[in-house]
């Protein structure tokens, strides 16, 4: 749809009777469905289910209500929400690929999930990531093509916060003004930084081109960044976007939050295995609650949450599940395997002496002081550096060249010629980036102290996997993305940095840069940069792939085409774990296509 900008003055707050704390306070219902996980995807089918007046929905959240949490409120204050109360603070089992380190693996833990918590970067990847998922599954409704709708319900474009011109910036026929999440360019430009990015898109071109709009289908080059952040200066998040006020206000919507849903239950039917009960529990009691929906129960706890629900109810591995003593009711080997992230690691250049201003906020990060002052100017006005997340503007993605050695050795992992093998994040200081990534990155004193590209290995080859360490569902499961596991994904990463050099190479990055940064700086051989690679890369925090989708009949996967889990009637799973590939994209758009297209298949199975 094109894109026109309007502006809509603000609703009055309306009350939010449907939402409590505590299962025991929800008044006595049928529910026609019930949504395990106010998350991403839960928030969206949520709003889209109660549309049609006569469903009942109740959606069960794990964590607290989103309202008022100013840190998932501004943008600037993201860094504060992982190992918070708004965070499940996973770690992984120590991860072989990365030398046995474990990283941190947050995912959010309050209505809106990941989207409340997420560094909000708006991309949807490649036109044939998706088709690819079309093709895997052999359901053509997964393809671009047919998603297009869904991405005109799903985002609402704005102008910036500060209301600059965006004129060149995005190419407008390719986003929708009319969705339910608010994007926009962030509205606190580092201009400093940016003449020098796009000085390189101008200088050397070719894998480094100028692309007006990466979220067109078509995502190489450079372009300008997009987020999930209004013309308000606020984040938007699933809960903010599809559970408005007018939403809430629904008597046929019930939202429970702070309520963990340990398990779903068989429950008696005549369609084989029915399973359309949730058991509720506290590691602090003994009694369990059931509730059954009369239609379906609908999974949506996310690509940790979901297979960890299944497997607690004996719905997996068999041998596994005996190994635990879960009483087994569906053997799956397939529930919790074909785990997938993206990895990440920083290369960052040393600048010259001012060779980039920058500016009055330079040490935003690191002076309280300066810090009140963002914050007061964002509560008077919403102004200054806390509308935007970090000082990067730009993003890059990068295809490894068709002649790399790479290919001599394994097949190409991407969706196609089209679609990344690395995302650079560009401009972004060092010291910001280590609170994404694996924490153990150099940190700089100020911004402007380097020129710093977040390399994140978007096409990957290895799987992990998610399990159980016990039969107790209050237990953290095992989180093993097994990064690295393939060596395609460390020469990938290999061939990243060295695009990050070339792109160092321009004149425009010579003339201010002193060289890279940090253990690179030392390397003498590709095996010496491989080193530096597994002891330094993280997690780009994009789990997905744990409940499969696959073809309808198919002996592997977890869930058919339309997200009903196979030889189960009644329970459905919506949510990042049921993407066969990851897509070179941050997973939070893709998540919201998923939401939308499954809130049309549940419509269109119970009209």
């Amino acid at each position: 749809m094109p894109l026109g900008f309007t502006v809509v003055l603000g609703l009055a707050s309306l009350g939010l009777a449907a939402t409590w704390n505590s299962i025991s306070d929800v008044p006595k219902s049928k529910w026609d469905f019930i949504i395990v996980g106010g998350g991403t995807a839960g928030s969206v089918l949520a709003g889209r289910l109660t549309e049609n007046p006569k469903f009942n929905v109740l959606v069960i959240e794990a964590g607290p209500n989103n309202e008022g949490v100013m840190e998932s409120i501004i943008p600037g204050l993201q860094a504060r929400l992982p190992h918070s109360r708004y965070d499940w603070n996973y770690t992984t089992v120590p991860i072989k690929g990365l030398n046995n380190r474990p990283v941190d693996y947050p995912r959010g833990h309050l209505l809106g999930g990941s989207s409340a918590i997420n560094g909000m970067v708006y991309t949807r990847g490649a036109a044939s990531d998706y088709d690819r998922w079309a093709k895997v599954t052999g359901d053509p409704g997964w393809s671009w093509h047919k998603l297009q709708p869904y991405l005109d319900k799903q985002e609402k474009f704005e102008l910036p916060a500060d209301n600059h011109s965006i004129a060149g910036m995005i190419n407008p026929a390719v986003h929708s003004a009319t969705g339910a999440v608010p994007v926009s360019i962030p509205g606190f430009p580092h201009p400093n930084v940016d003449v020098v990015t796009m000085g390189v898109t101008e200088e050397l071109g070719g894998e480094f081109r100028y692309n007006l709009d990466w979220n067109s289908g078509h995502p190489l080059g450079v372009g300008w960044l997009q987020a999930t952040i209004g013309h308000d200066g606020t984040r938007s998040t699933a809960a903010t976007s599809y559970l408005t006020p007018h939403v809430r206000a629904r008597k046929n919507l019930h939202i429970v939050t702070d309520t963990r849903v340990t398990r779903v239950l068989p429950t008696k039917g005549t369609r084989g295995l029915e399973i359309r009960t949730v058991e509720i529990g506290s590691p602090d009691s003994a009694d369990r609650v059931l509730l059954t929906a009369s239609k379906e129960v609908i999974l949506a706890a996310g690509a940790i949450g979901s297979p960890q629900i299944l497997l607690n109810s004996g719905i997996g591995d068999q041998e596994d599940l005996k190994a635990l003593d879960i009483p087994v009711v569906l053997h799956n080997p397939s529930v919790g395997r074909n785990l997938t992230d993206h990895t990440i690691f920083g290369v960052s250049f040393g600048l010259k002496p001012d060779a980039i201003d920058g500016g009055p906020w330079a040490n935003l990060f690191f002076d309280p002081a300066l810090q009140a002052q963002a914050l007061e100017l964002w509560q008077k006005n919403r102004t200054g550096p806390y509308v935007a997340l970090v000082p990067v503007d730009h993003i890059g993605w990068v295809r490894v060249p068709d002649n790399s050695p790479v290919f001599n050795q394994y097949e190409d992992t991407s969706s196609g010629p089209n679609a990344a093998h690395i995302e650079m994040v560009l401009g972004v200081s060092a010291s910001i980036l280590s609170s994404f990534a694996s924490r153990k990155l150099t940190l700089e004193k100020a911004i402007g102290s380097s020129y710093s590209t977040g390399l994140s290995m978007i096409s990957p080859a290895s799987r992990g996997s998610l399990t159980l360490q016990s039969n107790n569902p209050f237990d953290d499961p095992l989180i093993d993305p097994n990064f690295f596991d393939s060596e395609f994904d460390v020469l990938v990463v290999r061939e990243g940095i060295k695009a990050a050099m070339r792109f160092a190479e321009a004149p425009i990055m010579k003339n201010i840069t002193t060289g890279i940064l940090g253990p690179l700086a030392n390397i003498t051989s590709d095996d010496e940069m491989d080193a530096v690679i597994r002891n330094g890369a993280g997690s780009a925090w994009h789990p997905v792939g744990t409940t499969s989708m696959s073809p309808k009949h198919a002996n592997w996967g977890v869930v058919d085409p339309d997200l009903l889990v196979k030889k189960v009637s009644g329970l459905r799973i919506v949510d990042a774990s049921i993407m066969p590939y990851i897509p070179c994209a941050h997973t939070q758009t893709p998540v919201y296509l998923i939401a939308e297209r499954a809130a049309d298949l549940v419509k269109a199975a119970w009209r």
